[in-house]
């Protein structure tokens, strides 16, 4: 796990919700702390869609929905002239995105021992943090998928020229 501190959050605001920088994460949970304090659960419910729809939106398999599909509702909450005072957004590798990172890992876990590799966003006391994690449906010693997920969360940032300083701790 590595903890990261986001310089300049105007900056990443824009790139998390005017562009598509993060929309191949699911979001799993935002909470969106203003005037009110809103919580999304990104989990899919299944009474919504119909198998049909969740074969044509590429639902199928998915824990939770794509960032692509919620941006616009976390948009909404976010904009205005008085900045939320917290938030809070946890995001998921697809099922996709975990097995190419399992493979570009060379790692012995299988989709089936994991269960889920996270980004967790959080804003308070105006300071922008970014987490990682793994949880495991298994124990393990083995560390190496947490140090390359520790490894490409970085690049992944500097691709989308977000600044940001390591936090220790």
């Amino acid at each position: 796990m590595i903890s990261l501190q986001l310089t300049d959050i105007k900056d990443f605001m824009n790139k998390l919700l005017k562009s598509d920088a993060f929309d191949h994460f699911l979001l799993q949970e935002a909470v969106i702390g203003s005037a009110a304090v809103y919580t999304i659960d990104g989990r899919i419910t299944k009474e919504a869609y119909t198998e049909t729809e969740r074969e044509e939106l590429g639902l199928t398999g998915y824990p939770a929905l794509p960032f692509s599909m919620l941006r616009g509702n976390c948009f909404d909450l976010i904009k205005g002239k008085r900045t939320p005072y917290y938030f809070k957004f946890v995001f998921l590798l697809s099922p996709e995105n975990l097995n190419r990172m399992l493979a570009a890992a060379h790692s012995s876990y299988t989709q089936k021992d994991i269960s889920g590799i996270y980004l967790n966003l959080k804003y308070q006391n105006q300071t922008l943090t970014l987490t990682t994690g793994i949880s495991y449906q298994i124990f393990s010693m083995d560390k190496d998928l947490e140090n390359e997920w520790d490894r490409m969360v970085p690049k992944f940032l500097a691709k989308h020229e977000i600044s940001f300083n390591a936090l220790l701790f």
